[in-house]
């Protein structure tokens, strides 16, 4: 969107998948996928006790384990795994076992091809572990010739993906929480953090790479950018002028604010809060990971998909969860009166990439 103006082949790929959480909160599930039953009830697991067995299973089953999600329901750990062998593994770490047909290399086999041929503007895909599949959606900008060809891409897949369209337009939300100003465009600071002992803060990439000098919501000068990275990624650091307050907090929009302490990976199924200039607070739950969208300015990987809305000015805002900073409003479909589809950066990727720490 434009700126708002102002009035082995499969062990790699499956150890990494589950210590990431590598997919999206479709509710329907494969038909070729079964659960496995034990005598006792699974644990109950926080989402961050989740996120720790998920990376020790990962590290045992290895190419056996075919993704995972977090059942807030049930309030425990779901692994998808290749056969009976490995669902007893897990059944005996305390987590859920759903047998599947596809192996995460053979989902991550598919979103290459998926890259190759179908980056179409008005796309997106991540890997679902309900399903087992890739899915692959289509915004109404999509053209007919478009859908026939990803119908046809993937039609070839087989049973690895499947098509759907959305009503809306994937789109970043130009226009954390607090709004920030520049060239005659509003985005949303993120969060504050500390790079070589010095202030600074993150923002949305698709932001920075546009405007180069901020200002809060008074007209006064606040920063300058020092690094943008968009598309491929939406991140942007910007340095805080001299004699700006930064404390490490996200406004809530009712007079108070929430603590950030720390940065933390997002977990499919994880409830979680977002922050922005626009459209203020709004909750949702964490739908998918490592997620592609094809914006018409480019396209961005590794985001993470949630059901929470947003609207033009959000973008760059915070998503968090608790104390915990966990992505950057990037962008996505809808509204915040019919609902939608936001993705954001997450925070952790774009700190490492930076060099910078939350504070």
């Amino acid at each position: 969107m434009k700126h708002r103006r102002i009035p082995r082949r499969r062990a790699a790929l499956a150890g990494a998948g589950v210590a990431a959480l590598i997919a999206a909160g479709v509710t329907f599930q494969n038909a070729n996928a079964s659960e496995t039953t034990s005598a006792e009830a699974p644990h109950t697991l926080s989402v961050a006790a989740a996120g720790k067995l998920a990376s020790t299973l990962g590290k045992d089953l290895g190419a056996d384990s075919a993704g995972t999600y977090y059942d807030a329901n049930a309030k425990n750990l779901v692994v998808n795994v290749l056969d009976e062998t490995a669902a007893r593994t897990v059944e005996a770490a305390g987590a859920k076992a759903r047998i599947v047909q596809n192996s995460l290399a053979e989902l991550a086999g598919a979103s290459i091809t998926l890259k190759k041929d179908a980056t179409i503007p008005g796309t997106s895909w991540t890997t679902d572990p309900r399903s087992n599949k890739v899915v692959v959606t289509a915004d109404k900008t999509v053209s007919a010739a478009e859908w026939a060809k990803l119908t046809k891409v993937v039609g070839g897949l087989g049973g690895k993906a499947e098509l759907k369209r959305s009503k809306g337009e994937f789109k970043p939300f130009v226009a954390g929480g607090d709004a920030i100003t520049g060239s005659g465009g509003r985005c949303s600071l993120g969060f504050n953090v500390v790079k070589g002992g010095q202030p600074y803060f993150i923002t949305a990439g698709h932001c920075t790479s546009a405007i180069s000098s901020w200002s809060d919501s008074s007209g006064k000068v606040i920063g300058q950018n020092e690094k943008s990275d968009f598309p491929g990624h939406d991140f942007g650091l910007v340095k805080y002028a001299a004699n700006v307050d930064h404390p490490s907090t996200v406004d809530l929009y009712n007079g108070s604010t929430q603590q950030i302490t720390k940065a933390a990976d997002a977990t499919v199924g994880e409830k979680v809060t977002r922050s922005g200039s626009t459209t203020h607070v709004h909750s949702g739950t964490v739908t998918g990971l490592n997620a592609t969208v094809n914006y018409s300015e480019g396209s961005v990987s590794g985001l993470i998909q949630t059901d929470v809305c947003a609207e033009p000015g959000d973008s760059g805002g915070s998503l968090f969860d608790g104390d915990a900073a966990i992505g950057l409003t990037s962008g996505g479909s809808g509204d915040c009166t019919s609902g939608g589809q936001t993705f954001f950066q997450p925070v952790t990727a774009a700190l490492a990439a930076l060099g910078a720490q939350i504070g």
